[in-house]
């Protein structure tokens, strides 16, 4: 198995659970945790201590990162709440949409999907929000989702980013990467 700290994006995809397994908290087999013990030191092609260290300086900084967003993703998988990442990076996809059909056709399984009451992927926001952005998706923009995309954002920098950085599996990832490569 590749380290994590050479890992590719893709490769760290496979961090991802099965959302439909019924072995939450298991990834590739085993636990996220004993898959990052297997975490080594970095490499000119990998991610290295320097980046790492820099995730905890802000949540902005963690998601600007390749890396750092999937392992962050991982994370949340593993204390199941990565609908708020989800519901984020979903936005984020949707301000790019040029076409206004498209735009339409995605706004509408945004809603269904993470904003309207019982939604299978549903975030926590307000009620008012929710009202505004059943209003908005009726003739959608880019900006329709800002008011709950910022919502989830606040929520994920003040609970799953702390957490995340007090976690064992961000704590691996820097001693790991700390350890001087061995020639």
């Amino acid at each position: 198995m590749p380290s994590l700290v050479t890992s590719t994006p893709q490769e760290l995809q496979h961090l991802n659970m099965d959302t439909d397994s019924k072995k939450r908290g298991k990834v590739g087999g085993g636990n996220l945790k004993s898959r990052l013990t297997f975490c080594q030191a970095h490499n000119a092609d990998g991610l290295c201590f320097e980046e790492m260290s820099q995730w905890s300086h802000s949540l902005e900084r963690l998601l600007s990162s390749k890396y750092g967003m999937k392992i962050f993703q991982a994370f949340l998988k593993s204390e199941f709440s990565d609908e708020n990442i989800e519901f984020w990076l979903v936005c984020e996809d949707y301000k790019k949409i040029k076409s206004s059909f498209r735009m339409s056709s995605k706004a509408k399984k945004i809603f269904k999907r993470y904003i309207q009451a019982e939604a299978a992927r549903e975030i926590n926001i307000d009620h008012k929000t929710r009202d505004l952005i059943r209003r908005n998706i009726k003739a959608p923009t880019t900006v329709c989702f800002d008011d709950a995309q910022r919502i989830v954002y606040g929520l994920m920098e003040r609970d799953s980013y702390p957490r995340f950085l007090r976690s064992d599996i961000y704590q691996a990832l820097l001693d790991s990467a700390s350890v001087p490569v061995k020639m």
